[in-house]
Formats: C-alpha cells, sequence, structure tokens
C-alpha cells in the first residue's frame, strides 16, 4: 500500500463536528493542540468524568517540551513522556493492564418422552464452555476511573493499532467509557527540519555509520506515530465502540521556539 494511502489529515463523517469540540474543549487548549473527537468523546469526557477531564486539561497546560528534547534519542523513553508521568500519576492515573476468562452458556430442550394428549415432554439442558484468558495483557499506560489515556510520541504507527485495540476491549468489558490519546500533529514537522543534528542521550551528536550525523528530522519518519497516521486509523474504525479524544501536539508545546520562529 503506497504510504500516502494510510495517512489522513482530516477526519471523516464519523468524527464529531467542530461546534461539539469547541463546546467542550477550552479555547487555551485548542489553541495549543489540534482536537479531534470521535464516537462524542468530547462530550462524555467533559460532561460525565469532571475531575478526570481537569487533570487532562491541567496536564495539556503543563505540558512544554523544549528544543533540545526532540533532538535527543529516546523515543516514547525520553524526558517528553515523563512530563505526563509527572502530571498524572500522582493523581491517581495508573498503567492498567486488563485480564479475563470468557464463560459462554448454551441452553436447550431435549424431548424424553410424551405425556397425556399426546404432548411431548421436554428438559431444560445447559453446559458451560470457558476460554481462558480471552483477555490477557491488554496494557493501557494510563488510567483513572472510566478514563484512559495514552501518549505516543514517535513509536511505531503500528502502536496505534495496539492502543486502539486495547482501548475497545476496555471498553467492551465496561471498564472505560472514553479514552484520550495524546500524539504528534504534522505542524511539528517543518521545526524538526529546523532543528539540525541529532543528539545522543548523553547530549553528543547522533551519527550513522558513515560518520555524517544523523539530522533530527530523520527520527520522525512518515512510519511513526503521528496525527495523520492516527485519524487514518479512527477514520476507519479501529477504536470499535470506543469514543476517542485526539490532541496533537503542535509548535504550540515547545516553550523555546517562540525565539527562533
Amino acid at each position: 500500500m503506497p504510504i500516502e494511502d494510510d495517512v489522513s489529515l482530516v477526519p471523516n463523517e464519523a468524527a464529531d463536528s467542530e461546534a461539539i469540540i469547541t463546546s467542550k474543549i477550552p479555547e487555551d487548549i485548542r489553541n495549543k493542540y489540534d482536537v479531534y473527537s470521535y464516537r462524542s468523546a468530547a462530550v462524555i469526557l467533559a460532561e460525565s468524568f469532571p475531575e478526570e477531564f481537569g487533570d487532562l486539561l491541567f496536564a495539556l497546560r503543563e505540558f512544554n517540551i523544549t528544543k533540545n528534547m526532540i533532538r535527543t534519542a529516546g523515543g516514547n523513553e525520553s524526558e517528553i513522556p515523563k512530563i505526563i508521568s509527572h502530571e498524572l500519576r500522582p493523581r491517581g492515573w495508573h498503567e492498567t493492564i486488563i485480564q479475563g476468562d470468557l464463560i459462554v452458556k448454551l441452553f436447550w430442550k431435549e424431548e424424553y418422552g410424551e405425556i397425556l394428549a399426546g404432548k411431548k415432554k421436554f428438559e431444560k439442558k445447559s453446559r458451560e464452555i470457558v476460554r481462558e484468558k480471552y483477555l490477557d495483557g491488554h496494557k493501557i499506560d494510563y488510567v483513572k476511573s472510566k478514563v484512559a489515556f495514552d501518549l505516543e510520541w514517535n513509536s511505531k504507527d503500528q502502536t496505534f493499532d495496539r492502543d486502539l485495540y486495547a482501548f475497545s476491549a476496555f471498553a467492551q468489558t465496561g471498564v472505560i467509557d472514553v479514552a484520550v490519546i495524546l500524539t504528534r500533529s504534522e505542524k511539528l514537522n517543518p521545526i524538526f527540519r529546523e532543528l539540525g543534528e541529532a543528539l545522543k542521550k548523553d547530549g553528543s551528536i547522533d551519527r550513522k555509520s558513515n560518520g555524517t550525523a544523523r539530522m533530527t528530522y530523520e527520527k520522525f519518519g512518515a512510519s511513526t506515530t503521528w496525527m495523520g497516521k492516527l485519524l487514518y486509523r479512527l477514520n476507519a474504525g479501529r477504536n470499535g465502540g470506543c469514543p476517542v479524544l485526539a490532541f496533537g501536539i503542535t509548535p504550540k508545546c515547545i516553550e523555546d521556539w517562540e525565539e527562533d520562529a
């Protein structure tokens, strides 16, 4: 499949209207992030889970990164996810794994004789099938009450499939009612090209095997986790029945970029 075929930069008819997002998401958040809502996620989060909604708004307001953070290696183990953990862990957002057995019950009637007037007699029968570990190991990084949250900064884009499947599994079992995901907006791409050489974790320049410097933009390829790859999946309904609210990290989250802009 050509890469442009599995990217979308706009929501389709499956998404909620801009009017819904405007009415539920504060203006300062909408100015700082790209925001998309599917299956009334913005409404559910704002109206049914005000405490969790407040936690997430606080974390999003406090989320600011630097050019150096972007340049430094680490992927989802970098300093960037730690910013979210610093804000949400103390407020009761825990990494959560779901496990469960599936119990299937069958019921039927068996004929075993006749009674007066030629009427047949039936006996009720049943049996039970247990599929152990029907759900096993689906993990979400942050869960509080019935709200899930995940951050995908720079993983392989297939990670979105794992996230959305986990959201769906949690929702189908009644563990969560809504999910939120934070990832990169495509608006960061021009900035990546202006940041120069990529850095190793120790701060030295990251070099290729031939000795030339690796450029920052090379770390953030089209097949990594960014909004175009997420919207494609949400437009295709890969979140199942789980409402999803998506936020895209824009240049306004880079606290030391304004001075160069």
